[in-house]
């Protein structure tokens, strides 16, 4: 018998007798995938028994806390925002949430980046845009304390943050489908910001990350269908939000910012150098409002305005005021 035979079997009984895992269970079981050290058989039966059944907020809440107790120092580590990126980059064009978060960093915020992207195309590449903005990689809590001093936004890559979680990650290469370690990495939050911003590529998981940060206690979170996934705002659409605000559940809506018809994946020709963006050596009013409405919820989410409508005045204040060397 495995290690995980029993949570294996508390999925998969059959009808009128199988059940999700309860929040205690999750966390059990979670804690010996992240080990390494069951069957791997039985790893590949929980995730897709997970995946077929749909995960609940209580199983990612305690995949969640294994995660984290596995995890040692990031916890000290003082962030204001936590802003995980894992989407892949198929149906996507520049990471101008990155611009977003600089912007949330130059209003005296700190942001934690966190992530790692599959299938990424060149030009959506968050990594590869990191250096030219001046984002700096980390890879231990103290190098994530001295970048946040010094720029107040830093990275770091999941596989130096939890090499166990990003082990479990790869597998989707063998099943050739996610599973409930996608979901539990967006709402990771290895710090314990009060505050997150979320992405997600199917909507129905908005209010599942919501629903499992409010079981983890989380003040402040908002979630929407971003661009590819990420926690990107298209500005010519109305954009629906879950979340928390004072640990309690919260919709909302960001409004459309202007009447452009186009794709965030359809990048205008120029703006290939989202640092010669932020410079200001070319301009794109499209791409602008991407960044300044992305900031704009994100402020909204920090509690650094009462409505969007102020959120967004208060990102576009910020934008004109950017500081453009990195």
């Amino acid at each position: 018998m495995t290690k995980l035979a029993p949570y294996v079997r508390i999925l998969g009984r059959g009808p009128g007798r199988s059940r999700s895992l309860t929040q205690e269970e999750a966390f059990e079981a979670f804690s010996l995938v992240l080990s390494g050290d069951c069957a791997p058989e039985s790893v590949g039966a929980l995730l897709m028994l997970m995946r077929l059944r749909g995960e609940n907020s209580a199983e990612i809440a305690g995949c969640v806390q294994a995660l984290r107790a596995r995890i040692s120092g990031w916890e000290t580590v003082p962030v204001s925002l936590d802003w995980p990126t894992y989407a892949a980059g198929r149906t996507r064009g520049l990471p101008y949430f990155l611009l977003a978060a600089k912007l949330v960093a130059q209003s005296g915020e700190t942001v934690l980046l966190h992530g790692w992207n599959s299938h990424q195309n060149p030009l959506a590449s968050v990594r590869e845009q990191l250096a030219p903005l001046g984002i700096a990689s980390v890879t231990t809590p103290q190098q994530a304390r001295d970048a946040l001093q010094h720029n107040g936004v830093a990275y770091a890559p999941l596989e130096d943050l939890s090499p166990e979680a990003f082990r479990v990650l790869k597998l989707r290469d063998v099943f050739g489908l996610r599973s409930a370690v996608n979901t539990t990495l967006r709402v990771f939050n290895p710090t314990g910001a009060l505050a997150s911003v979320q992405g997600v590529f199917h909507p129905s998981y908005r209010e599942l990350q919501a629903d499992a940060g409010a079981l983890l206690g989380l003040p402040s979170l908002s979630v929407i269908k971003g661009g590819g996934g990420e926690f990107e705002r298209h500005p010519s659409k109305d954009v629906q939000a879950f979340g928390l605000r004072e640990t309690v559940a919260w919709e909302g809506i960001a409004p459309a910012l202007m009447q452009e018809t186009r794709k965030l994946a359809e990048d205008a020709p120029e703006p290939n150098n989202l640092a010669a963006f932020w410079r200001g050596d070319i301009t794109d009013p499209f791409a602008e409002a991407i960044v300044t409405g992305t900031t704009g919820l994100a402020l909204l989410t920090l509690g650094k305005a009462a409505t969007i409508q102020q959120a967004d005045e208060r990102a576009r204040q910020l934008w004109a005021a950017r500081t453009p060397s990195m």
